[in-house]
């Protein structure tokens, strides 16, 4: 892995139609390699109705896709970050951190100003070190443990 500064680019519906569909086409295969693949998440928990409104963001680096995440509007001010995804090539490069805080720059451009997530529990100390609280019980969600977490980004 090189030392390249990841670039996050975000599949935007008033762009080109076939970089949104390039962009969305990359999300989906790393998605399908972290939880489908790597943690035997079953294909169909892991793409729902939330996709197709949520916003969609990519890291490159050198111009290989290596990460993902997307943002739902949860109404109220709050949105909801999810289906984190980095691929191994680029994980301890600082591509986790990038995808967060771009999600909670886009958020405060939506006007958000709350910004949750179900943290799988290995990821707490990761969320943590970047200003998210947990709250409430651990529960389950694909069979992997979670907890509920949330940051002020207003």
């Amino acid at each position: 892995m090189t030392s390249t500064e990841p670039l996050i680019r975000l599949a935007e519906d008033d762009r080109d139609r076939a970089a949104v569909f390039v962009i969305r086409g990359a999300v989906f295969v790393i998605r399908g390699a972290v939880f489908v693949s790597e943690q035997q998440v079953p294909i169909e928990e892991e793409w729902d109705e939330r996709d197709v409104t949520a916003d969609h963001l990519l890291a490159l680096v050198d111009d290989v896709p290596v990460g993902t995440v997307r943002l739902v509007d949860q109404g109220g001010g709050v949105g909801v970050l999810g289906r984190l995804a980095v691929l191994p090539k680029g994980r301890g490069a600082g591509t986790g951190v990038a995808l967060v805080r771009a999600v909670e720059d886009r958020a405060r451009e939506r006007g958000l100003t709350t910004v949750e997530l179900h943290a799988q529990t290995h990821a707490l100390g990761f969320y943590e070190r970047l200003g998210y609280t947990a709250h409430g019980e651990e529960f389950l969600d694909a069979g992997i443990p979670h907890l509920h977490m949330a940051r002020d980004v207003g």
